[in-house]
């Protein structure tokens, strides 16, 4: 999650009515929606995964049948210091790496080999190691403060955040993570989630432009700000902490872009727009680094990190592959919600899935899950864990979580 919230809920208003289409914005804000939580029958969960505090992102690594996700791992840390919604209060925690499994629906947190550092979780991406098969490499967002700011008498002109990029090697089934190195450029300044494509290589979404203040207000809202981007980076060496970087543009042009997900093929991949409610499928080019955007489906909500779920059981007859994103159905919550930790109003979500029937070439959409925010409040990424296929049933695990929300949660679904 990364478009921001701001102090009124009239400045907003006031700024969406006067730069872009106030349906628009009544649509994603939820100003008129009435939650409508998904009825769960017996056994079909939800099951609240234990110690999964504030975790934004989550992904199916598929070869291992396991969940990876980056927590918080504290209730408080969140609204104080939490550059993409805006709150800059610094603090200096340390959150962590988890592993889910989706067998027991047991979290592991990983221990930090040689990684002492503030660790300001958000976006994540998992990628296995092509020289031991029983490991993954793990790039993740850190939100920083900057010491340059906050400990130099808060300099103007210098940003309040030291966003960068962590990478850590892990063993699968061990209790432990370790960090390679930090990846700094100043093309990457407000990160919110990776795309790996091998371990010195990947794509990182800039969700603004403007780290804070009004300019950032009026991208948030106004659908005509489109400078957000994607930097594409370049490690020359993992043996060397200090080996060079390089990164260039892959892409602009985009409001609010946000997550990133894997697609269909090794050269898909999924882009939202968080506050434009969008998903775009595009092409990265090998060749040059680039991305271009081949098309794209909207749905009714914000949509924060897409993914795409590839159906095993599928037959000539029914495969059940598709795109899913989750996000707050009522983004007015979290006007009041986001710096409050004592807030007892809860934020609803919805999780999209997205297929493309093949005889029509018409998109199928429909909200998989949806919750009024007392199961789970807030909900920044989905994935799919297939289940064995039942008297013709599609059946699977969705596991939901959010960047504000107390735990994970999984819940049986029929695709």
């Amino acid at each position: 999650m990364g478009f921001g919230t701001v102090s009124t809920l009239g400045l907003v208003a006031l700024v969406a009515f006067l730069a872009g289409p106030i349906n628009h914005f009544v649509q994603i804000a939820g100003v008129f929606l009435t939650p409508n939580s998904t009825v769960l029958g017996e056994g079909q969960g939800p099951i609240h995964i234990e110690d999964t505090i504030h975790c934004e992102d989550v992904h199916h690594y598929r070869p291992a049948n396991l969940l990876f996700t980056a927590c918080e791992d504290d209730n408080s840390t969140r609204f104080s210091w939490f550059p993409p919604l805006g709150n800059l209060l610094p603090l200096t925690t340390q959150g962590s790496i988890h592993v889910v499994d989706p067998k027991t629906m047991k979290s592991t947190r990983l221990a930090f080999e040689n990684f002492q550092s503030p660790f300001l979780t958000h976006g994540i991406d998992v990628i296995g190691d092509p020289e031991q098969l029983d490991a993954v490499y793990i790039y993740a967002v850190n939100h920083m403060p900057n010491p340059a700011y906050f400990g130099a008498g808060e300099p103007k002109g210098v940003p309040k955040s030291q966003s960068q990029i962590e990478l850590f090697h892990h063993i699968l089934n061990s209790d432990s993570i370790r960090h390679v190195r930090s990846i700094n450029h100043p093309l990457i300044k407000t990160p919110n989630d990776i795309y790996a494509t091998s371990p010195v290589s990947f794509y990182v979404t800039n969700d603004h432009f403007h780290r804070d203040g009004p300019m950032r207000l009026i991208e948030a809202v106004w659908r005509s700000a489109k400078w957000s981007n994607i930097i594409h980076v370049q490690i020359a060496d993992l043996t060397s902490k200090d080996a060079p970087i390089e990164a260039s543009v892959a892409l602009t042009g985009l409001w609010n872009n946000n997550g990133l997900g894997h697609g269909r093929t090794d050269n898909e991949i999924i882009i939202s727009s968080a506050m434009g409610g969008e998903v775009f499928l595009a092409t990265r080019h090998e060749s040059n680094h680039s991305i271009s955007i081949d098309t794209s489906v909207s749905v009714s909500a914000l949509a924060d990190n897409p993914s795409y779920y590839d159906d095993p059981y599928r037959t000539d007859k029914h495969d059940a592959s598709g795109y899913l994103v989750a996000g707050v159905s009522q983004a007015i919550r979290l006007v009041s919600n986001s710096k409050d930790p004592n807030a007892v109003v809860p934020i609803p979500v919805q999780v999209w899935y997205m297929t493309l029937n093949s005889r029509t070439g018409v998109w199928e959409k429909k909200v998989l899950f949806e919750d009024d925010g007392s199961r789970i409040s807030t909900a920044s990424a989905a994935v799919l864990v297939p289940i064995q296929t039942k008297a013709g049933k599609k059946l699977a695990w969705l596991f939901v979580t959010g960047f504000m929300s107390e735990s994970m949660v999984a819940v049986q679904v029929e695709l």
